[in-house]
């Protein structure tokens, strides 16, 4: 269009100018810094919006640095005002959001937000509007509630509009410019589910391969019936840690790409997701057996402390982190009826805390690559490498040391038709572990060690050798 660079460019905030909703957000950090004030925001709700979205924007902090911006869209509108246009922010968040935006972005001429006792939102909006600027602007926006002010505007900016919205303001309102929908595929829920971490519920059927019970059909219904039921609630916990670590994830330098914290997906959405797939999860674990389903809460309870409160202590977390791989084991065991093995009880746990510190100490080896020093939102320090790292590969021996007192064990002698072959598991074990600690002193490791043994090559030809030596240790005799 031409003739309206002079014309004053009005901007909404959420979902236009940050796909997130910082109303939500900040409900998300109140929880955080004041969890018990939750209870209060119904009554809140009824003294109207307005007082609503005051109460909750003044006991809660939203870092304004921390949001998502389109970037088109800012680009756009650095180069308006560049050329000397009027850039107005018009928002139905509460004016402590608004404000902290624009003093962030440093763009915006006027600001028009909520206040204690009027909410700006539709017609309200327009009204302030235009007792500021006058009948002639464009209006830049995205949802439903827009709709009053794109049709009184001289042109519409569309920003992620549906189809129907946005065909519905063609037909009154000259187009500015549309920034087109980013729709929400199946790969992008899929990432947010974290379904690629589904491989550590594998564990789940350690004691199926331990006890060599492969036949047994029931077990087999039973332990896939549970697989899916560890699935589907670690996805919603999954989800849950995400919503509730938007701003350490937006400071971290891969997990700020997370559909949650790059708001791709949005947070009311990833909510009713992850209720579902927790009563998928809950409803299978039922099924499987009462025991199992007690197993499942515990480690919905533990995970769910763990997100809250645990993550932030200094070694308490992986030692959780380590645990929780264990009680995958324990609860594997309940759901087929086969006793756990206190040698596969200690072996775990070590190997496992081994792991959690891999993915701490490749974390914190990042941090000194990019010269910080300090974690967001754990309590740990590039210099606590010192401790960590012989802390983890000592785990990492110890689980060994356990491995071959199981091969000396009476039990192992009389159940391996070879037991002595399970000293080639020992060797893959010291390789693998070892070739783990390597790749984190490089810099190459994932931040889930889990994750790269999926991925790396190595890892996974070691760990299918030691399977194979596994089974041929306990079937075939060797005269």
């Amino acid at each position: 269009m031409t003739g309206v660079s002079t014309t004053p460019l009005i901007v909404d905030l959420d979902g236009t100018l940050t796909p997130t909703d910082t109303l939500v957000e900040s409900i998300i950090q109140l929880g955080k810094q004041h969890p018990f004030d939750l209870l209060k925001l119904p009554f809140w709700l009824l003294k109207g919006r307005a007082e609503f979205k005051s109460s909750i924007a003044t006991r809660s902090t939203l870092t304004a640095s921390n949001l998502p911006y389109r970037v088109e869209l800012i680009d756009y509108l650095r180069n308006e005002k560049k050329n000397g246009r009027p850039l107005v922010l018009a928002t139905a968040a509460n004016s402590n959001i608004a404000n902290a935006v624009a003093a962030h972005l440093d763009l915006f001429d006027t600001v028009l937000a909520s206040s204690e006792n009027h909410n700006l939102k539709g017609s309200n909006k327009l009204e302030a509007i235009q007792q500021t600027v006058g009948p002639d602007f464009v209006y830049a926006g995205d949802s439903k509630a827009d709709l009053p002010i794109w049709q009184a505007a001289k042109a519409a900016i569309l920003v992620n509009t549906s189809n129907k919205i946005g065909n519905t303001v063609r037909k009154s309102t000259p187009i500015e410019l549309e920034i087109p929908t980013v729709k929400i595929g199946l790969k992008l829920w899929l990432r947010a589910m974290r379904v690629h971490q589904w491989f550590k519920n594998l564990l789940l059927f350690v004691p199926l391969l331990t006890a060599f019970s492969f036949h047994d059909i029931d077990r087999l219904v039973a332990i896939t019936l549970a697989f899916f039921a560890f699935s589907f609630t670690a996805s919603a916990t999954y989800m849950g840690n995400d919503l509730w670590d938007l701003d350490n994830d937006r400071s971290h330098p891969r997990k700020k790409h997370r559909p949650f914290a790059s708001a791709q997906i949005p947070i009311l959405k990833g909510i009713t997701v992850a209720a579902i797939l927790l009563t998928l999860g809950l409803a299978l674990a039922i099924n499987v057996s009462l025991n199992f389903f007690w197993m499942l809460l515990l480690y919905l309870v533990i995970t769910t402390t763990y997100t809250w409160a645990l993550k932030a202590y200094v070694l308490i977390d992986v030692i959780v982190l380590s645990l929780l791989y264990t009680l995958r084991i324990i609860a594997g065991s309940i759901a087929m009826n086969i006793p756990a093995s206190s040698w596969l009880l200690a072996f775990s746990v070590f190997i496992f805390f081994s792991l959690a510190l891999v993915k701490r100490c490749s974390e914190l080896i990042t941090l000194q690559q990019r010269g910080q020093q300090v974690t967001h939102g754990r309590d740990y320090r590039t210099s606590d490498l010192v401790v960590l790292w012989p802390l983890g590969v000592g785990a990492a021996l110890s689980a060994i040391v356990v491995f071959g007192l199981f091969i000396s064990a009476p039990e192992t002698q009389a159940r391996y038709a070879t037991p002595q072959g399970l000293w080639l598991v020992a060797i893959g074990l010291i390789y693998w572990l070892a070739r783990l600690w390597i790749k984190t002193a490089r810099g190459e490791m994932h931040d889930d060690p889990l994750v790269f043994a999926i991925r790396d090559f190595g890892s996974r030809l070691t760990i299918l050798a030691m399977i194979a030596i596994t089974l041929a240790a306990h079937f075939i005799t060797l005269d």
